[in-house]
């Protein structure tokens, strides 16, 4: 497994777990993990939080694509 691979993977996945944790969490939106939440609550987001819902998400698809590769070497 190549070592720059792995140092990909280690930088993707501190960076998602920072952008996770700077997301605020609403009382409403507390039971979307288990189903409660809807999609539509995403229109209502403004400004800071829409921006980290796209950088979280493509941080999550560039760990998962990274993970690929780690599975494939």
């Amino acid at each position: 497994m190549p070592t720059w691979l792995m140092l990909i993977q280690i930088i993707l996945s501190i960076a998602l777990i920072a952008v996770v944790l700077f997301q605020s969490r609403k009382a409403s939106q507390g039971g979307g993990i288990f189903g409660g939440g809807s999609f539509a609550e995403h229109r209502g987001r403004k400004g800071k939080e829409v921006l980290l819902l796209r950088l979280t998400t493509g941080i999550a698809i560039l760990f998962m694509v990274s993970s690929i590769f780690m599975s494939i070497f």
